[in-house]
């Protein structure tokens, strides 16, 4: 860590020095921006307090997406970091900093990377027991599961930025007794509560990533939301795996927190018990499993039509995740899979150990049979039309300032 952790730092932005923000000085996550209603092109900002700095203030022009950012490397990001905290922690910098600010409010964001290739994984423990006994009570887990981190081929073009509506997906569907299966919208839409790491510097193909050196290609971290229509998913994934039960739409927040605004809570791997196997040498490395993996609170909140105000429904944490960051990035390279900057690989749904702590309706309701109530009487099995689904995360640990990661937000509509 370095003087950009000083949780006595304060900026001359006043809503950063607000202890409720989750970007304050500390933080400085990066986006992709423009003033709403213009004509500007998007380009590279800096979330602070209320406010974004145009990255042009320090002269750097990123066009339409970070990806040339996310090639430069772990040098080039701890240095502008730098630069960025100095310039807006001085005061005496103030006046050439402060034209190039502009209100969240009257921004308008965009994904923050063109992403080339997304895979999404299935590092929740908690998530894999839970869905595994809906369907294989006596046996939840499959075999590899404690031996490689599992994961799937996603689709990058339905990646959206959060606020993006997502509409009700249509496919097929096959109810247990029905002689045939039918085509229609889903009836059993849900949500997956996960983090998303973007790729910085990637790979030549044909050459593995060691777990060593994994995190040097991680640019950061984001609220991630892969939407999952269950019903689809439930009647076309075998023996492929899955496919339009999640090409959907994935939703992803606008603001990339760097790792090392993270750096500060990190923590120990997943404690693997006594009956699973330690990890394979390739995903083993003595740091890692010590300070490999991040204490990262996050929550799960729904908004209905009837219901204005959002209901938290769940509350977990990236500490239950069974994989590393680094573990994650050196399986996808290990077959010599090349990663490219802007890649993003997702968590997999992250729920705890606890009933409050889910990340999927699919859990909370166990498949549907319970109903989740909310406050104001209604219940959910599943989301219907006019639900809106917010993600939020934040860090919080003693001795050091609280950072957050915004939110990931998509409100569902009508099948088309």
């Amino acid at each position: 860590m370095n003087r950009t952790h000083d949780p006595e730092l304060k900026s001359w932005v006043e809503s950063a020095n607000d202890l409720a923000t989750d970007f304050p000085i500390q933080n400085l996550p990066f986006g992709i921006f423009k003033r709403k209603n213009s004509n500007e092109s998007p380009r590279g900002g800096v979330a602070i307090g209320d406010q974004i700095l145009d990255l042009a203030s320090v002269g750097l022009q990123t066009g339409p997406n970070l990806n040339r950012l996310a090639a430069a490397g772990l040098p080039a990001w701890s240095s502008l970091r730098a630069v960025l905290s100095k310039g807006l922690s001085d005061e005496k910098q103030k006046k050439r900093f402060s034209k190039f600010l502009l209100p969240q409010k009257r921004a308008e964001l965009f994904l923050p990377v063109a992403i080339g290739d997304y895979s999404d994984f299935y590092t929740g423990i908690y998530h894999a027991q839970n869905a595994g006994r809906l369907f294989r009570p006596d046996n939840p887990l499959l075999p590899n599961y404690h031996w490689v981190p599992i994961g799937y081929h996603g689709r990058a073009s339905s990646v959206v930025i959060s606020g993006t509506p997502v509409a009700r997906p249509m496919g097929q569907t096959k109810g247990p007794d029905a002689p045939a299966p039918s085509f229609g919208p889903s009836k059993r839409l849900d949500f997956e509560l996960e983090l998303g790491f973007v790729i910085g510097p990637g790979n030549p193909l044909g050459k593995p990533v060691p777990i060593a050196r994994a995190l040097d290609h991680v640019f950061g971290v984001t609220l991630f939301n892969d939407w999952s229509a269950r019903d689809i998913q439930a009647w076309e994934y075998q023996p492929l795996g899955p496919f339009l039960g999640k090409s959907f739409a994935s939703t992803l927040s606008p603001w990339i927190v760097t790792l090392e605004a993270l750096e500060p809570f990190r923590c120990a791997a997943f404690a693997r018990s006594g009956d699973q196997p330690a990890p394979l040498p390739y995903l083993t490395e003595e740091s890692d499993q010590k300070n490999g993996n991040y204490d990262i609170q996050l929550e799960v909140h729904l908004r209905t039509r009837k219901m204005p105000r959002p209901h938290r429904l769940s509350r977990s944490n990236f500490r239950y995740s069974y994989w590393t960051p680094a573990q994650i990035v050196t399986h996808q390279a290990s077959n010599g899979c090349n990663l490219q900057p802007g890649d993003l690989l997702g968590s997999g749904t992250i729920s705890g150990p606890t009933p409050d702590a889910l990340g999927a309706l699919l859990e909370m309701t166990q498949g549907g049979k319970n109903p989740v109530s909310l406050p104001n009487g209604e219940t959910r099995a599943f989301l219907e039309d006019g639900d809106e689904v917010i993600l939020r995360g934040r860090c919080e640990r003693a001795g050091y300032r609280a950072i957050g990661f915004g939110a990931a937000a998509g409100l569902v509509k009508s099948a088309p």
